[in-house]
């Protein structure tokens, strides 16, 4: 990128206005058809969206009953109420239904033509390919029939420790037709992170692949596979995927998924769902869990199936002609929100893969490659094409392009223009946020508003989310405060794993407001209803009394010329003092010197405040992710603290394990300074 283009990329003004919808993309949205149906069946008329999310937080029952019925959810026995409670937890929506996500998934596959795509997916063991609806469909059938002859029933755990392909998806809705209960971990996982997660679930069967291939390396599991299913004696049946290695015979007692699937078809006629309750578990999702034993989360059928609903239609505006890429692993939610693209029938691609791997533009192949409409990724993978100098709209053709997802971590100003600049001018650019426990946003998109530079078009519908202070108090608009909920919402948990009493579910979101969900996010809303996410509050910059969001530091810091990577933590010490010191990792062969010390220290306090300065900067050899990749800030400030790396984090749960070893030894000297001054 030219000195002038990046000049003009850091000159971006926070909610500048960037685009707009044209009248007939507006018109045309899923949103507007909704609007008009409420119009006409509901006699209910809105002047603009902040009007519409008002009525749907504050007439729940309304709201989503209009749900349930303009998507025509199919349950076999009726619901005796909407919602029969607005405690949290402990509210329970829609009881006395029976229903099946998987069902509202797979629907679409009577609908469409023989030939209509539901998944493409390329990987860097397997060539660009795609499967229909029938296919996915009949193979979602013919495994779930397998399963349900090898004793898999309601609420039986199954678990995956498989690659973003077609046969993942396929277990994955196979076992939720029946009623199980499915569980992921992507393969790249180490053993003691899969047995942290899945031995406190008891699954009955695991579906294994052999290995998978990332940046052009071989990883072989087959150690890690047997080290795992030596450590579950709960287990039943291996399933087999031989994916690294297409000619590997299966280990003993394991069976192979071609043979599990060498059988006749099932008609859609002939085939059974297992209807469930709305409360009953869909999946177990797992926090990204830094220390201790990470949070088994526990979503329903009935909360998914609306909530995937809602997103997918109206703020992500999917539809049958859309196709939807994120890159993701399956150890992220992303990938069941990914997969949710169906729901609202729509393509969906899947790549398993180094995401620049052989050549920097490698995602932006695929997404010419598949026509997609919508394309996702985290701020990081922006980064890293900003800092490749790449200008796909170029040299790829994204005629089909549509909307951009931005998530995984807060949005700048920044990473939006480059999209403009370097992607395609009419499009329509959406940052997300929500988490691995509402498999949703709380704040997103809206296919009818404009768009400004690093800002969250919205509150999400039925999300009735609000800025706190410490003390339960709304803030004023463009306020920063703590992002709360102050009513329930369907796809909330509705328990956490071995958790009968609720104590760990309550410590996680109500232990501040009692009653009110707690996210841990900083949150900004302005008087238009745009949202500004600023990173979690649990890793607060507490400068003398005044909070700071990690993100207003890094969008600051990661500008300045030579810098790669950067980690801030805040430790609060006798006396009423405080230590703020400063990490910076360098590209390749760029020393740090005092000019960029001094450089980072003027830009902060120039561009934000003097409090925003750290007390120290210190060069480092790499920023510590956890394998969801979000920075280790909280670990790394517990060390500066002195608390023992045993007690901070797992190196499981870490992508690079010895990024943190630089910062147990700068904690030990760190101490001996502070303590001699």
């Amino acid at each position: 990128m030219s000195k002038e283009a990046a000049a003009q990329s850091q000159g971006v003004i926070e909610g500048a206005p960037l685009w707009s919808p044209r009248p007939a993309f507006a018109d045309a949205s899923n949103l507007a058809q909704y609007l008009r149906w409420l119009q006409a069946e509901r006699g209910r008329s809105f002047a603009d969206y902040e009007a519409l999310w008002d009525w749907s937080v504050r007439d729940l029952e309304g709201f989503w009953q209009s749900i349930w019925d303009y998507f025509e959810v199919h349950s076999i026995s009726p619901p005796t109420c909407v919602l029969d409670s607005t405690d949290m937890p402990g509210a329970r929506w829609f009881p006395g239904a029976r229903l099946n996500y998987a069902e509202h998934v797979l629907r679409h596959e009577a609908k469409v033509s023989a030939d209509q795509v539901a998944i493409k997916h390329l990987s860097e063991c397997r060539p660009l390919a795609a499967m229909t609806w029938h296919e996915m469909a009949g193979q979602v059938r013919i495994l779930a029939t397998q399963l349900r002859h090898m004793g898999v029933g309601q609420g039986d755990r199954v678990v995956s420790y498989m690659p973003n392909v077609p046969e993942t998806a396929i277990a994955m809705l196979a076992t939720v037709a029946i009623g199980a209960i499915w569980s992921s971990a992507a393969p790249e996982f180490g053993v003691g992170t899969v047995i942290d997660r899945f031995s406190q679930i008891e699954p009955k069967v695991l579906f294994a692949a052999d290995g998978y291939r990332f940046g052009g390396k071989d990883f072989d599991r087959s150690a890690e596979v047997a080290a795992i299913c030596d450590a579950l004696p709960s287990l039943q049946e291996v399933i087999w995927l031989p994916y690294l290695h297409t000619d590997a015979t299966p280990p003993k007692a394991a069976l192979a998924w071609a043979e599990l699937m060498d059988h006749p078809p099932v008609s859609r006629e002939d085939f059974e769902y297992s209807y469930v309750s709305a409360d009953h578990p869909l999946w177990i999702l797992f926090s990204s869990g830094t220390t201790g034993l990470p949070k088994a989360i526990v979503p329903g059928h009935g909360g998914v199936t609306l909530e995937h609903l809602k997103l997918m239609h109206f703020h992500l505006n999917i539809s049958p002609a859309s196709t939807m890429f994120f890159y993701t692993t399956t150890g992220w939610v992303m990938w069941n929100i990914l997969l949710a693209a169906m729901i609202g029938g729509g393509t969906v691609v899947l790549y398993d893969g180094h995401p620049a791997h052989p050549s920097p533009d490698l995602l932006w192949k695929l997404a010419a490659d598949t026509g997609a409409t919508c394309f996702g990724a985290s701020p990081t993978f922006v980064q890293m094409m900003e800092k490749a100098g790449l200008e796909p709209g170029k040299t790829h053709d994204l005629s089909a392009l549509e909307s951009i997802v931005v998530s995984g971590a807060p949005s700048t100003p920044e990473t939006f223009d480059w999209f403009y600049r370097c992607v395609k001018q009419d499009l329509w650019v959406t940052s997300q946020s929500g988490g691995t426990e509402i498999v949703s946003g709380f704040v997103g998109a809206a296919p009818t508003l404009p768009v400004y530079a690093g800002e969250i078009q919205c509150r999400m519908l039925g999300m009735d989310v609000h800025a706190w202070d410490a003390d339960g108090i709304e803030v004023p608009p463009d306020t920063v405060g703590e992002l709360v909920v102050t009513r329930p919402f369907p796809s909330m948990p509705v328990k956490f794993w071995n958790d009968p009493d609720n104590a760990r579910y309550r410590d996680a979101y109500f232990d501040v407001y009692p009653g009110v969900w707690r996210h841990g996010d900083f949150i900004k809303i302005n008087q238009r209803g745009g949202c500004y996410i600023y990173g979690r509050s649990d890793s607060t910059l507490n400068r003398f009394g005044v909070r700071i969001g990690t993100a207003e530091i890094y969008r600051i810091v990661e500008q300045v010329e030579g810098v790669a990577d950067s980690l801030i933590v805040c430790c609060e010490l006798p006396g009423g003092r405080y230590d703020m010191p400063l990490f910076v990792q360098m590209k390749p062969g760029v020393p740090f010197d005092d000019e960029v010390a001094d450089t980072i220290r003027q830009r902060l306090r120039s561009e934000c405040s003097p409090r925003h300065v750290p007390d120290s900067i210190h060069a480092v050899p790499a920023v510590p992710y956890t394998l969801t990749g979000k920075k280790m800030e909280i670990p790394v400030r517990k060390l500066l603290l002195g608390m023992p790396l045993k007690d901070v984090a797992s190196p499981d749960a870490m992508q690079d394990p010895d990024a943190i070893e630089f910062y147990v030894r700068f904690a030990k000297a760190h101490a001996r300074e502070r303590d001699a001054a």
